[in-house]
């Protein structure tokens, strides 16, 4: 089963050190069985598997007494297995329910997540609610969310709505569902009438470029550095007009962590303030394995926003170099 982010074989016995005791007749120590495997069956798309299930990963699990065993989406879960942990990372309502079906058939297996749960990261009108409602101000800095609209209306009246809301330009704009990592950033009122809803406008805050991407395992955390937009000024306000697409921020190829930067930029966020974070989280949303995009705002030392959310995130290389 999955505790403190690690999934582990327990029990192992080292032959040579258990071999001197069992020579002795006067100490007789029993030597414990080694553990049995920890099954792991995955259900994920060709594309993430081959991501993830990178041949150093499998090693290191077959090292540790881990099995991973593909599940086959024909064929009903009960039917197949028998498996430890069920890892996922398919949408549609017919696997979902398949799923379902199974937990309440075996509570003893653990489901890395359950669907209802996952839902949540993948509606950005609802995604950063559980971090806007936490109180964190005290807790080695303050986290919050930035300012944002959910626009699902005639593109001619984004204007008049993101006046009413309240927003400032530039805004960031990015598609409702949460499968696709295209955003666009909108820089005078005349390109919001060029968005294509539904979507939800996020203020832009200045960052310094640079974007932290805290990875959550259970109680695991990992933070690494990615570039992302640079800071807007006035001038690009005054200079700048139209959408601005980007097909994909802050990817892999985007690491910082090994970039030339300024220390007030390039400094991590308190790790209290992420265990913090990470735990409550967790909680709130019935979630062991997602991560957290945060950014620092630009000038400050502990002003930190939560900006979007990913479930299971696969396909980009953590400061391992392994898969994640």
């Amino acid at each position: 089963m999955v505790s403190g982010g690690c999934v582990g074989a327990e029990g192992e016995v080292d032959p040579e050190a258990v071999a001197p005791a069992a020579a002795t007749e006067e100490a007789v120590v029993p030597v414990q069985a080694p553990a049995r495997e920890v099954v792991v069956g995955y259900a994920l798309t060709t594309k993430k598997a081959k991501s993830f299930l990178q041949p150093k990963l499998r090693g290191l699990a077959r090292k540790k007494g881990i099995l991973f065993v593909a599940i086959d989406q024909k064929r009903p879960l009960s039917d197949q297995g028998p498996f430890d942990i069920v890892l996922h990372k398919l949408t549609g309502k017919g696997w979902q329910q398949l799923l379902e079906e199974y937990r309440e058939a075996h509570p003893e297996v653990t489901v890395l997540d359950p669907p209802g749960a996952i839902a949540n990261l993948l509606d950005r009108q609802s995604m950063l609610q559980e971090v806007s409602e936490l109180d964190l101000t005290d807790c080695h800095g303050k986290v919050r969310v930035p300012k944002q609209l959910f626009v699902n209306t005639d593109p001619s009246s984004i204007p008049a709505a993101v006046r009413r809301a309240g927003l400032s330009l530039p805004l960031v704009a990015k598609p409702l569902v949460a499968k696709s990592h295209e955003l666009s950033l909108a820089y005078d009122p005349t390109s919001l009438t060029k968005l294509e809803p539904p979507l939800v406008l996020q203020e832009f805050v200045n960052h310094g470029g640079v974007m932290f991407k805290v990875y959550i395992v259970g109680d695991a955390i990992r933070v690494v550095r990615r570039f992302s937009l640079p800071n807007v000024d006035e001038g690009d306000l005054l200079n700048n007009a139209g959408v601005f697409r980007f097909p994909r921020v802050s990817c892999a190829a985007a690491s910082a962590d090994d970039a030339d930067l300024d220390p007030g930029v390039a400094e991590l966020p308190p790790r209290p303030l992420l265990e913090i974070l990470a735990r409550e989280l967790r909680r709130r949303l019935g979630l062991r394995l997602f991560n957290i995009d945060m950014i620092r705002q630009h000038g400050t030392r502990d002003r930190f926003y939560v900006i979007d959310m990913n479930y299971f995130p696969v396909g980009e290389k953590n400061t391992a170099g392994e898969k994640r």
